[in-house]
């Protein structure tokens, strides 16, 4: 009987994983909801397994709602990541736990009900609500936590382990399903008494699923699709605060005195302090020059690799231009892959050389860093000859800049190249 248990264990298994999967394939043609309708469907089912039907391994006492649904789940959720990214994966884990709680507070009110018999011997088990409720909620931020921590944590181990995709999704199963079987063991035995004998066959159920999925998730790799396009190493931070949606602090971050990404000063600073500095160079006869400096084909650059890959090639920019300015050199993100240097105390011809040795600087860097070339096209004005007012400089060099773009980019054009 136990071996029997097993082989249909695995059976459900293989067909869970073999429908989820095809839904993930086809996401293109048939769209990402279906994928996350089937996916959180089952939790209601899961859970009733988890809390009354069990049977028996050579290991132990489990649930298969336990062991194979709600293990496939998690797991579907980190697949659902890897392939897609944390903006896309957090839609089922806000999902669910909405959803669920909508459930519990539901059946809250409808126990309220004065229920009449239609059939006989059909009666509502109000306490088994009243308990499944209990568990609902609990199973619910369980899972919540359990699909933030298993994403964060395959990210964090391509840091420690490399880039091993079949290593990490097992390693991130074992691990959060071993908290997770830990966590739900204690409100079942809360609720039902359920036996010690439960948490250790579920446990050893669930790495074994883990094991059973893994195997399964190999052989789909080999027949049907290629990993090195599901590899991913992104910042395990930044992936935390979008499933967090800490990123909504964005519009804050924007009225803050350094931009969010790059680290350097911030459009709002631009605007307050640059009229003031153009205003004390000229009262003290200092020559100023401003440079607007743009990423040449950037769009690009997010088309081919992605906007992961694009932040990485600001963020690396603006890491090249900072490392290579002045004390009285400013530097600000003017916009997307747009900045603005401006240079106290710079006459033309010294804004022009710096400006040729930073784009110089950023192409060498990209061509041994980066995943393909990244050149910058620039433009440079000077006060008092192009202007005396910030509005003035900046047209005058933006003007330039074009004139870069047009001639070809990866080009400075100064004042005195301007026809």
């Amino acid at each position: 009987m136990a071996s029997f248990n097993a082989f249909l264990l695995f059976s459900q298994a293989a067909v869970y994983f073999a429908v989820m999967m095809g839904l993930l394939r086809a996401r293109a043609a048939i769209g990402i909801g279906v994928f996350m309708c089937a996916l959180g469907v089952m939790h209601f089912l899961e859970t009733y397994l988890a809390s009354v039907f069990y049977i028996e391994l050579p290991f132990g006492i489990i649930s298969p709602g336990s062991t194979v649904l709600f293990s496939g789940k998690l797991l579907m959720i980190l697949l659902l990541y890897i392939r897609e990214d944390a903006l896309v994966a957090r839609q089922p884990i806000y999902g669910l736990l909405i959803g669920n709680f909508l459930i519990v507070a539901l059946v809250m009110l409808l126990r309220n009900h004065e229920t009449i018999v239609v059939t006989e011997g059909r009666i509502p088990d109000i306490a088994f609500v009243d308990e499944m409720g209990l568990l609902m909620v609990w199973g619910t931020i369980l899972l919540f936590v359990d699909a933030i921590a298993i994403i964060v944590l395959y990210e964090r181990l391509g840091d420690w382990i490399g880039r091993n995709l079949v290593l990490r999704f097992l390693i991130c199963g074992a691990v959060v399903l071993t908290f997770d079987q830990a966590g739900f063991f204690l409100a079942l035995h809360y609720v039902s008494g359920a036996p010690a004998e439960v948490f250790f066959g579920g446990w050893v159920a669930k790495m074994v699923a883990t094991a059973v999925y893994t195997v399964l998730f190999i052989a789909y790799l080999k027949y049907f699709d290629d990993e090195k396009k599901w590899v991913t190493n992104r910042p395990f931070k930044d992936v935390f605060q979008v499933l967090t949606y800490r990123e909504r602090y964005h519009d804050l971050l924007e009225a803050s005195t350094r931009d969010h990404l790059t680290g350097t000063l911030h459009r709002r600073q631009y605007d307050e302090n640059a009229p003031k500095i153009l205003e004390s160079s000229l009262k003290n006869k200092r020559p100023l020059s401003l440079l607007v400096i743009d990423i040449d084909h950037f769009k690009q650059v997010n088309d081919r690799h992605g906007h992961q890959m694009g932040d990485k090639v600001l963020t690396t920019i603006s890491q090249l231009l900072t490392e290579n300015l002045r004390s009285d050199d400013r530097l600000y993100r003017f916009g997307g892959e747009e900045f603005v240097l401006l240079c106290e105390k710079m006459p033309t011809e010294a804004a022009t050389s710096m400006a040729d040795r930073l784009r110089k600087t950023i192409e060498r860097f990209s061509v041994v860093y980066l995943p393909e070339k990244v050149t910058v096209s620039i433009g440079i004005s000077s006060a008092p000859d192009d202007g005396a007012t910030i509005e003035d400089l900046f047209r005058a060099a933006d003007a330039r800049l074009y004139q870069a773009k047009n001639e070809g980019r990866n080009r400075v054009v100064a004042p005195q190249a301007a026809g």
